[in-house]
């Protein structure tokens, strides 16, 4: 099973790339998705937050968008975040790769902001990363969310830049266009590399 890598800063655009792979008939993580359903569903991770994060969790109830105010204003507390939570999602994430295989999927997507930097890529047989001019993203990030403009522009800060996106992906995708022209470059992109016959995991 082929297993591709989808990165980019918030509202670039990786849920629309994930919608093409699946429609080419890849199974498909959202790990943003997976996050929030392990701090539900999971409590050893909530607890390791919590302890590591007290403050997310007035009157002993944890609260999300807290937690995010905290990491998001502060790189090191983001970092121990990511510490924390990149092995349950990675566990989470083998898992999901296992099922899919077993149902007879012929390719997987992993859609991932951390993609690069929480071991995920060594699942990964090829990354793409995709850009988007801020403007662009922190309205997206505005339209979907009710958070401030402040909060938002927070967000983006704490993340790679495109620049640094790029540098470490072996394809880019540019959202700086239509989104015809986004879909089309997608679809372009991903049937090329779905019918790869070379197709080395990014560990190789």
């Amino acid at each position: 099973m082929k297993i591709i890598g989808i990165t980019g800063g918030t509202g670039c655009g990786k849920t629309t790339a994930l919608h093409i792979l699946q429609e080419l008939g890849a199974y498909c993580i959202d790990c943003d998705a997976v996050y929030h359903e392990l701090l539900e569903t999971c409590p050893a991770l909530r607890a390791e937050i919590v302890e590591a994060f007290p403050a997310c969790a007035p009157g002993g109830v944890f609260d999300r968008k807290e937690l995010g105010k905290l990491v998001f204003a502060d790189q090191a507390a983001l970092q121990r975040l990511n510490e924390i939570t990149n092995g349950y999602v990675f566990a989470k994430v083998s898992f999901l790769l296992d099922e899919a295989a077993r149902q007879g999927y012929p390719a997987a997507a992993i859609d991932a902001i951390g993609l690069l930097e929480s071991g995920l890529t060594l699942l990964c047989h090829t990354t793409v990363a995709i850009t988007a001019p801020r403007e662009a993203r922190l309205a997206r990030l505005l339209a979907r969310e009710s958070i401030s403009p402040a909060y938002a522009q927070a967000r983006i800060d704490a993340q790679r830049t495109d620049e640094e996106f790029s540098a470490l992906c072996r394809h880019t995708l540019h959202n700086d266009s239509t989104q015809a022209a986004f879909e089309a470059a997608c679809r372009q992109l991903f049937t090329e590399l779905l019918h790869e016959r070379s197709f080395h995991c990014e560990r190789e």
